[in-house]
């Protein structure tokens, strides 16, 4: 069986601009938010507010930068999946 190729060679997929994503703002800028609903939830992704999973089949939210940090190409490079209570925490 063939391996899968790295995820950092594959095409990212687009993000959401439109009426699912909302703009927040934090200490460190201005962040673009999507909810994730738990049936939308198929892979297990490392939370950076606490660095514990966030399961298969959980509920959370994807944040990206509203604007590329110096030295990223593109936010999609930035995107990460939170735990919806680590997020709201997040100053």
């Amino acid at each position: 069986m063939a391996k899968r190729p790295s995820k950092h060679l594959r095409v990212p997929r687009p993000l959401s601009t439109g009426a699912f994503a909302r703009m927040e703002a934090k200490a460190d800028g201005e962040w673009m938010v999507q909810t994730m609903p738990a049936d939308g939830s198929t892979k297990t992704y490392t939370c950076p507010g606490c660095s514990q999973p966030v399961a298969v089949g959980a509920a959370h939210v994807v944040t990206w930068p509203r604007v590329a940090s110096i030295g990223s190409t593109s936010t999609v490079e930035e995107r990460r999946h939170w735990h919806t209570t680590c997020w709201q925490r997040r100053r």
